[in-house]
């Protein structure tokens, strides 16, 4: 599965605009019916958070005016990946406490290896990745 969305980038400021914040809302119920589908519904909640992560990400960090999710299970593995024209290269960070943004890829790190996957990124950032084990199924 494959969706493309555009966005309105770059953003100056910490937030983001109310049209972009439901492209979200929306990775994530796509997501969400594509496990379902699939009979994979033991990993939605985790699946779609990880989605908003990295959508999240692209929205904020992005510099083109468009983004791509992508989601594919095959030999066992799920992977979701975000196209969003980030440039440099994404690095999970320990937040301070007090910090309210800031933990996105520490979440997607810590939910890949609960899963016996991994993530990382392609493309000189531009698109960021992550896998979970999908328990045997192809």
């Amino acid at each position: 599965m494959s969706v493309c969305f555009e966005v309105r980038p770059p953003y100056t400021g910490d937030g983001i605009p109310e049209q972009d914040a439901r492209r979200v809302g929306m990775a994530r119920k796509l997501t969400a019916a594509r496990l379902r589908y699939c009979g994979l519904e033991a990993l939605v909640d985790d699946a779609t958070l990880i989605v908003s992560e990295l959508v999240t990400n692209a929205l904020q960090h992005g510099d083109g005016g468009q983004i791509t999710m992508t989601m594919t299970v095959q030999a066992g593995v799920l992977r979701l990946a975000v196209h969003g024209e980030t440039p440099g290269q994404p690095v999970a960070r320990n937040a301070p406490d007090d910090a309210e943004r800031g933990r996105g890829l520490l979440l997607v790190d810590c939910l890949a290896a609960a899963h016996g996957g991994t993530w990382g990124t392609e493309h000189n950032g531009t698109t960021t990745w992550c896998t979970l084990a999908v328990d045997g199924r192809p």
